[in-house]
């Protein structure tokens, strides 16, 4: 490669969640249409121009988004990039602080300010590839964004207040950009919005996840239609259904509940009580028997005593949840939450997330066990070391239990299999084809 074509080259880093993944690679086709050489997340960076899309969400991230800047910052000091643009939450959230205290970055930008970052790298924004995008995902599945922003009231969040009120996009956009992703060999769709159920009511007057899934299992070449993010409050009527009746819907649904004591439900904002969601989680159990629900729990909210997450603990026990992400509270600056007192210890935080982790490792465990000498249908994602590494539809990328099978089998990435279990860990299943 040229130093010229190097000086072409623009790097992008993406940090956070899938919803600013979806948001790099349109950023990256737009770049790539415009005749430059757009490299994703490269393990090393010494030429060109670098955009850094933060995740401004909480604590953790917020920190790794901020040493990724300065990190980038003194590479740019040092000569050795052209320029250093920064977009997305973290920007969007603190683009004057950012501004002040790292003058090294030629640009800030917030999540919907596409034509200007690309006319800061000379390339113009072509309003006819929406729906096109360059995927950094394997080629066999898509993250699809059905919705930005949101209209929930969750107290401890500040995604409305970075990404703005809901706003869906519409059916035929979607069908669009699918047919898109399908022509390009994707298999998998996973749904994703800040809230998916919530989707249509801005635009249609009702929530038209159902029928929107509906369309989509029209769309040729895609076989697995995944759901992420549905929200437990207001639950679409009809959704149920559509997932039972569908072979190409996963029985796969990631829910959020957040926690069960309906104190803390109640100054979380979250529109539901605990038995509410109890009656939904068995509800989509009895129609969808095998259905893998995931959920996501915070522990160590303002206020949570040992009561609470002991009711907590008990209900983790009872649901016995198929996967289970747990966060630490994180006290965020302009929500709701930051009007109460942060009085959960950070020690007390980590000990009740440790307890709950190790409950849960016991239970995927147990129900992963039960799975052995089952023949199950598994997509092939990649070969790693000494195995290929597969997922049923059980099992979302990255977040979720995997299939190891030996990679003395003939198989290839992209592919699906008949998979016969033949031993399990708490969260890795073994595997033979049949």
């Amino acid at each position: 490669m040229t130093s010229r074509s190097k000086h072409n080259d623009v790097s992008i880093i993406t940090l956070g969640c899938s919803k600013n993944t979806v948001d790099s690679e349109v950023l990256m086709r737009q770049l790539q249409y415009g005749g430059i050489n757009v490299n994703h997340n490269p393990e090393e960076v010494n030429a060109g121009k670098v955009i850094i899309n933060t995740c401004g969400f909480i604590n953790d991230a917020k920190e790794e988004s901020i040493e990724t800047i300065l990190k980038f910052a003194n590479i740019r000091r040092e000569g050795k990039i052209s320029k250093l643009i920064v977009m997305g939450c973290l920007s969007q959230r603190y683009r004057k602080e950012l501004q002040t205290e790292i003058p090294e970055v030629d640009h800030f930008f917030g999540v919907d300010e596409l034509p200007q970052i690309l006319a800061t790298v000379g390339v113009n924004y072509r309003k006819e590839l929406i729906g096109e995008r360059l995927l950094t995902t394997p080629s066999h599945y898509a993250y699809l964004k059905i919705s930005e922003g949101c209209n929930r009231k969750c107290a401890f969040c500040a995604i409305p207040l970075i990404r703005g009120k809901h706003h869906s996009k519409t059916i035929g956009e979607i069908i669009s950009e699918t047919k898109f992703l399908a022509a390009n060999g994707v298999k998998e769709l996973m749904i994703i919005a800040q809230d998916t159920t919530y989707y249509g009511l801005d635009i249609y007057g009702k929530k038209k996840l159902p029928e929107l899934l509906e369309k989509l299992t029209e769309v040729d070449g895609i076989e697995w239609i995944r759901l992420h993010y549905a929200y437990p409050a207001g639950f679409p009527s009809g959704l149920i259904d559509v997932m039972q009746s569908s072979s190409k819907i996963c029985h796969y649904l990631d829910i959020p509940v957040q926690h069960i004591s309906d104190k803390l439900l109640k100054s979380m904002h979250r529109g539901h009580t605990g038995k509410q969601t109890r009656r939904l989680l068995e509800q989509l159990r009895k129609q969808i028997p095998d259905i893998a629900i995931r959920t996501s729990i915070i522990v160590g909210f303002p206020g949570e005593t040992k009561a609470d997450f002991e009711e907590l603990k008990n209900f983790v026990k009872e649901i016995k949840f198929d996967r289970l992400g747990i966060f630490t509270y994180s006290h965020e600056e302009n929500t709701a939450a930051f009007k109460l007192t942060d009085n959960v210890q950070t020690s007390v935080k980590k000990n009740r997330a440790d307890i709950l982790m190790q409950l849960q490792e016991e239970i995927s465990l147990q129900l992963n066990r039960a799975k052995t000498g089952k023949v199950i249908k598994t997509i092939i994602d990649r070969k790693e070391g000494d195995f290929w590494i597969g997922r049923s539809q059980y099992d979302s990328p990255e977040v979720d239990n995997e299939i190891l099978i030996s990679g003395s089998y003939s198989l290839n990435p992209g592919n699906f299999y008949q998979i016969k279990i033949t031993s399990a860990e708490a969260f890795d299943l073994f595997g033979v084809p049949v």
